[in-house]
């Protein structure tokens, strides 16, 4: 019996060497692939950055491939503009779907409500892109737009935000169409971090005379605020990458513009609509560059979003 012991222990120490290793592996591949991916945004877009200088493209506003001129401001603009607009649409009305789907609905309405939100994630993000464009922009710009600019065009500060032609297509819409996109996702995260909320917690909230709302505020939310912010962020990370979509709602004009109602563009967009044209080394050059900007900025979002988590764990380890 010992010796069967002893070569049961030996096997299992074995195996978790193995496993870990395999771990260690696959973590390493992961980390070499996006090396690799960096690396080769790098190689393809030197050309462009050595013409240009980094700093200069991403400073200047021309576009013009007759003339070899590029810029990044234009693409990065429309990039951040409609990814934050859909960031504010998108993060209350998701936090709404998932808190009425954990907190208030009823039993026979929890499991449909959650399905349908399942099935929206799962529509190909072309689809969005056509109905945005046919059926979305026209109701918009019919009904919406001539209102937000009647009533919102004269506001100080924000009013220059909803002035321009009622076309239906521009940043606006992008945004718009990006939050429908995006609410899927994070209000999926969402529900099912509160669905990890122990229930002695809440009932023990709700036997103090607390309101649901306050029972929210300070039990669910705080037990799960880091997995919130990992929801946001992954909501905001489709935002900042999704192509089709935007480029069909966004009018595709590289200008940049202080009203929402007007067309622009996004480093997807950009891509998706030139590379195919792209005929010389500098213009094939300067697109890959974009998509080196995209891939930096996406991380460079990523990285905040880590050092948020840090510090909230930061801060819980302090509390307690």
């Amino acid at each position: 019996m010992p010796a069967t012991d002893a070569r049961t222990g030996r096997t299992g120490h074995l195996a978790d060497k193995a496993f870990r290793g395999l771990t260690q592996f696959f973590a390493l591949l992961v980390a070499l692939s996006v090396l690799g991916v960096f690396i080769t945004l790098l190689v393809g877009a030197w050309p462009a950055l050595e013409q240009y200088g980094f700093f200069n493209f991403l400073t200047t506003n021309d576009w013009n491939p007759v003339t070899d001129v590029y810029g990044a401001v234009a693409p990065i603009y429309g990039t951040l503009v409609t990814s934050l607009l859909a960031l504010l649409i998108g993060v209350p009305v998701s936090f709404g779907i998932a808190l009425f789907i954990t907190e208030l609905a009823p039993v026979w309405l929890k499991r449909p409500i959650g399905v349908a939100i399942e099935l929206l994630a799962a529509v190909p993000s072309i689809i969005y892109g056509m109905w945005g464009l046919f059926v979305f922009a026209p109701w918009f710009s019919e009904n919406v737009q001539p209102w937000m600019t009647d009533n919102l065009g004269d506001w100080p500060l924000i009013g220059g935000l909803f002035q321009g032609p009622p076309m239906g297509i521009g940043m606006f819409t992008a945004g718009l169409i990006l939050a429908i996109m995006i609410i899927p996702f994070m209000a999926a995260v969402m529900r099912d971090v509160f669905e990890t909320v122990p229930p002695v917690y809440k009932e023990s909230a709700y036997g103090l005379g607390g309101t649901t709302w306050e029972v929210v505020w300070k039990v669910v939310l705080p037990y799960t605020k880091i997995g919130v912010v990992g929801g946001i962020m992954l909501g905001l990370g489709r935002a900042l990458g999704e192509t089709m979509a935007v480029t069909f709602v966004i009018g595709n004009s590289h200008n940049v513009s202080g009203s929402l109602f007007m067309p622009g563009n996004t480093i997807s967009s950009t891509l998706a609509n030139e590379f195919t044209e792209a005929d010389g080394a500098i213009y094939t050059s300067s697109l890959i560059s974009l998509g080196l900007v995209l891939f930096l900025l996406t991380f460079v979002v990523l990285a905040i979003a880590k050092l948020m988590l840090i510090r909230l764990k930061a801060k819980e380890g302090k509390a307690s």
